[in-house]
């Protein structure tokens, strides 16, 4: 299926420093993510006009929102609407049956790449795809992101519906993708209008795990761990 998509348009460094930062960005803020600002700012400097601008948005809104409040922020916007859900499979298949395999799906991509995650993590959510995208496989990666193009194209309108200091952040992850295509937009259509499926059921082996805010990396014995971050200076 990739070799009938358009190739990046972004060297792959510039594709590493979007995907890194914004996966960063889009995890729980915390003390740690304060803290790498001036990283980020700094990375973002390197990257075309529009996409560097959009992590510079968010970055200000970061270094000038009280922590406590951005926290409250994020799970009003992430945790209580179906709508800018973080959880890639979600939108094509709700909380289905076929969930499960299209998670399953993830995971193995993970696995041909030689990464492995914790049980603990699912493997569909965006901060996860994104730094796997990163530092595992680009190629794997960005096919992951559009295989799932409509429900990225809907959080990215939803996050901007609502003026979500978090918006400009999915506007720089889909200018690293092609734009969409006829289908794909009658998808985003249809999920407008219908949302996601409803059918609410187990999806063993990935029933209920804790995706704990902030946990964006794997522990376990026999793990290769997806590195993060992985530009210069970052665990500084």
């Amino acid at each position: 299926m990739s070799g009938r998509r358009p190739k990046p348009t972004l060297p792959p460094e510039q594709l590493t420093i979007v995907w890194q930062s914004v996966s960063l960005l889009l995890d729980y803020p915390d003390e740690a993510l304060v803290a790498r600002t001036d990283l980020l700012h700094s990375a973002s400097r390197g990257l075309p006009a529009d996409i560097g601008g959009s992590i510079r948005t968010f970055l200000a809104h970061l270094g000038s929102t009280p922590l406590p409040e951005l926290q409250a922020d994020y799970v009003e916007t992430f945790d209580t609407r179906r709508r800018c859900n973080l959880f890639l499979t979600y939108f094509a298949h709700g909380d289905t049956r076929k969930r499960g395999m299209a998670l399953l799906r993830f995971k193995q991509t993970y696995l041909s790449a030689g990464f492995e995650l914790d049980d603990a993590e699912l493997p569909d959510h965006l901060c996860v795809v994104l730094e796997f995208a990163a530092t595992g496989d680009q190629a794997l990666g960005r096919d992951l992101m559009l295989d799932h193009r409509a429900g990225l194209e809907l959080l990215r309108l939803s996050l901007r519906d609502m003026s979500s200091p978090w918006a400009p952040l999915l506007d720089a992850v889909t200018a690293t993708l092609p734009p969409l295509r006829g289908d794909e937009r009658d998808a985003v259509r249809r999920l407008a209008a219908e949302g996601p499926p409803e059918e609410e059921v187990g999806l063993a082996p990935f029933a209920a795990p804790q995706f704990s805010p902030g946990a964006a990396t794997a522990a376990g014995s026999g793990s290769t761990l997806l590195p993060m971050p992985s530009f210069p200076g970052a665990r500084a």
